[in-house]
């Protein structure tokens, strides 16, 4: 397994497919970074990013039963793991501690 670093868009993509639970597909975590980043997002670097994650063992992916309106296709569904829970965990950790050390006058008088 890889490293469970996260970067930056990885965290937020680890967090959007923890957030859609059971409906995490490419398409729909895309929908849903477009919409809460408030810019389009490439589902190709998407995907690229939900492959690295399982590369990492932070996702697992399965495949759905196929579906009518896709033409019989199945979604390829991404779920979060232990390891993922724990990365975000982390990450959030780290970032409080951050926020909570910055001096109350830091951004007071800023241009």
């Amino acid at each position: 397994m890889k490293g469970t670093q996260l970067g930056e868009f990885e965290e937020i993509v680890l967090l959007t497919i923890a957030r859609l639970y059971d409906d995490a597909y490419g398409v729909a975590v895309v929908e849903e970074l477009s919409q809460r980043l408030e810019r389009p997002i490439s589902l190709g670097f998407v995907h690229r990013t939900m492959q690295r994650l399982e590369e990492k063992g932070l996702v697992h992916s399965r495949f759905s039963e196929p579906i009518a309106e896709r033409g019989g296709r199945s979604k390829r569904l991404f779920t979060i793991t232990m390891a993922g829970e724990q990365a975000l965990r982390e990450a959030r950790r780290i970032r409080n501690e951050l926020w909570e050390g910055i001096p109350k006058t830091a951004f007071d008088n800023l241009l």
